[in-house]
């Protein structure tokens, strides 16, 4: 099972004076008539939030438990922090018959990911992290990474074209191979809490669910604010009104003390991104966010534009 990552995210949404990370902006009579619900847990090994308005109290806390119900049911799909998981499995076998609806859709996204970026973003690095985290593990590790014989043998197992995915079965085409969704499934499972929420009628909300989603306005009106909390002051204020946002930072996880070595593995060499980077996207939707800004982590600047051109109402932050 692999060991769960410390939040990724560097995005600080904007608090009060208490500290906590997402509170509304104060009290009106709109504010009064659709009070802000909350529930905050944990999905996917990242601290997650759920704030909704809703006039009915009890409806409302009726529509957060199937909102975290929701979540909980895509989770025990998508995990790699749980063994029982459908993905945990295909990563074991390397095959998958029958898998669920939801892993058949999210993999058919990530290769759409995997087209727009040029295959910067890449499902099939999970080889890479096992690599590190085995090299790491040992007395002594050398600080620069895995031995280069290693490291050719992990990036041997990487290839998206390798992976076959039907309605009827999901196929790692090597041994050896293994899937992660910690680049896009918190992106999407927060999208698909939104789905919910909007079928159940919810029109003001701020779902995390690992990356952020806002649904309509806060219930005082305003846009829902975040702030980007870059290496060096000020920060950057967001607004977001039907907007998602995602952070992917190198400090998210770090194998070793200084960083040159982290969670952020580009598939085609299996080096790591700088210890520096960190970007963040504005999207549509959650899932793209999350993978745009894994894939941009690992791209120069006019790369990263030629894809930005072809994802309307995107926006990339650079820090570092």
């Amino acid at each position: 099972m692999q060991t769960p990552l410390s939040r990724r995210k560097v995005i600080a949404l904007c608090a009060a004076a208490g500290g906590a990370a997402l509170v509304p902006f104060g009290a009106s009579r709109r504010a009064e008539a659709a009070p802000l619900l909350e529930w905050t847990g944990v999905s996917l090994g990242a601290v997650a939030t759920l704030r909704l308005a809703h006039p009915d109290r009890s409806a409302g806390e009726a529509i957060l438990r199937r909102a975290v119900a929701e979540a909980r049911r895509l989770e025990a799909i998508f995990s790699l922090y749980r063994d029982d998981t459908a993905l945990a499995e295909l990563n074991r076998s390397g095959v998958l018959a029958a898998p669920p609806a939801e892993l058949v859709h999210l993999l058919r996204l990530c290769d759409d990911m995997w087209r727009l970026t040029g295959g910067a973003f890449d499902p099939t690095v999970q080889p890479l992290w096992r690599c590190y985290a085995d090299h790491f593990a040992g007395p002594d590790a050398d600080p620069a990474g895995p031995p280069p014989q290693k490291l050719a043998e992990a990036v041997g197992l990487v290839g998206w074209t390798k992976v076959g995915v039907s309605r009827d079965r999901i196929v790692l085409g090597e041994r050896g191979m293994g899937l992660t969704l910690n680049g896009i499934a918190q992106g999407y499972i927060t999208d698909r809490v939104v789905d919910l929420l909007r079928q159940e009628g919810v029109h003001s909300s701020l779902v995390d669910m690992g990356e952020i989603r806002t649904l309509g306005h806060r219930p005082d009106g305003r846009a829902w604010r975040a702030e980007i909390a870059t290496k060096a002051p000020p920060r950057r204020a967001l607004d977001l009104i039907d907007k998602a946002v995602a952070t992917t930072s190198a400090d998210g996880f770090q194998f070793d003390a200084g960083g040159r070595c982290n969670h952020l593995f580009d598939p085609a060499t299996g080096h790591c991104a700088g210890p520096a980077v960190s970007r963040t996207v504005i999207a549509p939707t959650a899932a793209i966010a999350d993978a745009l800004a894994t894939a941009f982590a690992l791209m120069d600047g006019e790369r990263a534009r030629r894809v930005l051109a072809e994802v309307p109402d995107t926006r990339l932050y650079v820090d570092a």
